[in-house]
């Protein structure tokens, strides 16, 4: 049995102007979050210059994160959760449909 799902991706050929600031990759978290109904307990979100951001929200199914190089229209995304509640699978179809990605490459693990 398996105690959760952890899909690891890289998205390239993005829209920079997705990755490039806080704003836009917050609401596409945060929305992603909402859209999976999946149960956020905090989140976090860096700005670094002159542009990329990282950011994070703490799920009680266990987490979402994100890493942007819009010089690169590139990302890493992280979706691990666990439980019956958590469906991870979901939450990267919402956000491989909000970034747009020209390609990815994408790994799945089963946890447990």
């Amino acid at each position: 049995m398996a105690i959760g799902v952890h899909i690891l991706a890289e998205f390239y050929e993005c829209n920079p102007d997705l990755l490039a600031t806080v704003d836009p990759v917050r609401e596409i978290l945060e929305s992603t979050v909402e859209e999976a109904k999946l149960s956020k307990l905090h989140s976090h979100y860096h700005q670094f210059e002159p542009y990329g951001v990282t950011g994070f929200v703490l799920l009680a199914e266990s987490h979402i994160s994100i890493h942007t190089w819009p010089e690169h229209g590139y990302c890493a995304v992280d979706v691990f959760t666990c439980g019956e509640e958590g469906d991870a699978e979901l939450a990267y179809k919402l956000l491989k449909e909000k970034l747009k990605p020209g390609r990815v490459n994408r790994e799945k693990k089963v946890r447990g």
